[in-house]
């Protein structure tokens, strides 16, 4: 297929390390895309695993980490600031270059993580200090969200956006389950590598990012107004055509749209209610990913307890059960065209599995590893469906009318309300822990419960509209059969 022309008053922003390659075909470089911000963004959340690993470690054996509730108050530190500059970032998002933004944030994320582990090398015990490298780590990480979303947004667009984001979204549980493998797998050498590591992983995608991620298909010459029609959407239908158009608009557009302002992207229809299912749905989540190891190690399963390490082993396929629940999330919703309902059934259906993990899990190695694999499939499905399809489908929303940029902003928005709660659920876990583990899955169960709930309004009208859709559908294919001159079958044929 031949290559459109190009684009030439975006051609000097092109990465230089693009420049120096061979010219490839279109969907090549939304393959390169696609392929860069998912390592780019499993190796954030590999960054964010060494804290669930290390706890025990520290918790025996570092002052001043004896408390399970100061380690809690460090992941409050990193959250609360990520959840702070989520907001800030995903405005700057839709006004800087996104690719020198994402490698820049990575580079510096990677610094603030290493920081963290040479507390161990310089033998600190100050909490101060360890805090401070968790705000720091928490800011600079929050550039990575509403970049990769708004990157992948603007190469792909369609009713397939939920299925293609849902398989993209595995960066999410690959992260976490590299970043518990490689955490567990240096802890041996002490405790600070655990983080150091890491850090140096995600510098390196920082690097990789500056040379060879576009942001736009306009850096390299593409146009998506001259694009065969195959090729740029051939799974959209008019409707989603008009909306991506007015999102990425032709070359020329796209200089001169500027960035809306956040009260503009809060007034968008469903942001505000999916930014507060999100809040419960990431505390759930999160609560996982920063205490399930720990939880692993204080639990006899089967009669016998674990290592540290092969708690971290094991609690990454929780993450492998988040897989499979995002694609399925995203597949599902394609399918129905009702992210909010997808997403509400995923919640309610979480309750029973949190219950039945708790309860049963420790019954034996295998039931363990069951329940686990299904709670993080209804717990994550959810999750990586409104944190990539739904910011998408909001971020390029009719209302804005073609004449701004808001993926990264709503994005922000969304995932910042989020991690709020995400912040919330480790810190809260910290202290009731103390009680019990029985405190904490009640307090998940309720969080799963309200997400689910706060999606009722947007859940009922998308099941009005697939109602009346198949009415008029079946209206659609009785007038086909009736103007062909076929007799009708009647209700109650054969």
């Amino acid at each position: 297929m031949a290559k459109p022309p190009p684009a030439p008053h975006r051609a000097h922003r092109a990465p230089p390390g693009l420049c120096a390659l061979p010219a490839i075909s279109y969907n090549s470089h939304r393959g390169l895309v696609l392929g860069l911000t998912f390592v780019a963004y499993a190796l954030y959340h590999a960054s964010r695993k060494p804290p669930s690993i290390v706890k025990r470690a520290l918790s025996e054996a570092w002052p001043p980490f004896h408390d399970p509730a100061l380690l809690g108050e460090t992941d409050v530190a990193f959250l609360a600031f990520y959840s702070l500059g989520m907001f800030v970032a995903g405005h700057l998002g839709d006004r800087l270059d996104l690719r020198l933004f994402l490698a820049v944030g990575m580079i510096g994320s990677g610094t603030a993580v290493a920081l963290f582990g040479v507390g161990y090398f310089l033998s600190l015990h100050s909490l101060a200090f360890y805090l401070a490298a968790q705000v720091i780590a928490g800011l600079l990480q929050s550039t990575g969200w509403p970049s990769v979303v708004a990157i992948v947004g603007n190469w792909f667009r369609g009713r397939r956006r939920g299925l293609i984001m849902g398989i993209w979204n595995a960066h999410t549980s690959i992260g976490n389950i590299s970043g518990s493998l490689i955490a567990a797998a240096v802890l041996r050498y002490g405790w600070g590598w655990s983080f150091i590591v890491p850090g140096l992983l995600i510098a390196f995608g920082g690097v990789l990012v500056f040379f060879f991620l576009a942001p736009y298909p306009e850096d390299l010459g593409f146009s998506p107004t001259t694009l065969p029609k195959a090729v740029s959407e051939a799974s959209t239908d008019e409707e989603d055509s008009s909306s991506s158009a007015s999102a990425a608009g032709g070359a020329g557009k796209e200089e001169r749209r500027d960035a809306v302002g956040m009260w503009k992207a809060f007034a968008i229809p469903g942001v505000i209610t999916f930014a507060l299912c999100l809040f419960f749905a990431k505390l759930v989540a999160y609560t996982f990913l920063y205490w399930l190891p720990f939880y692993l190690s204080q639990t006899a399963i089967g009669g016998k307890e674990m290592s540290v390490t092969s708690a971290g082993y094991l609690s990454a396929l929780f993450d492998v059960g988040g897989i499979i629940g995002g694609i399925l999330a995203g597949f599902i919703s394609d399918h129905l065209n009702a992210r909010a309902t997808t997403a509400a059934i995923f919640m309610y259906l979480a309750i029973p599995s949190l219950y039945a993990f708790h309860a049963y899990g420790s019954t034996s190695e295998v039931a363990n590893i069951g329940l686990m694999m299904i709670g993080g499939l209804f717990v994550n499905g959810p999750y990586a469906l409104i944190t990539t399809a739904v910011s998408a489908d909001l971020g390029t929303h009719k209302s804005l009318k073609g004449d701004s940029r808001a993926l990264a902003t709503v994005t922000s928005i969304i995932d910042g309300t989020g991690s709020l709660g995400a912040a919330l659920g480790p810190f809260i876990t910290g202290f009731i822990s103390k009680r019990g583990w029985d405190s904490v899955f009640t307090m998940l169960i309720f969080c799963a419960l309200a997400a689910g709930v706060l999606l009722s309004r947007i859940v009922k009208s998308e099941i009005v509209h697939i109602i009346q859709n198949r009415r008029n559908h079946t209206l659609d294919m009785h007038n086909r059969t009736a103007d062909s001159g076929a007799q009708p079958l009647l209700e109650g044929d054969t």
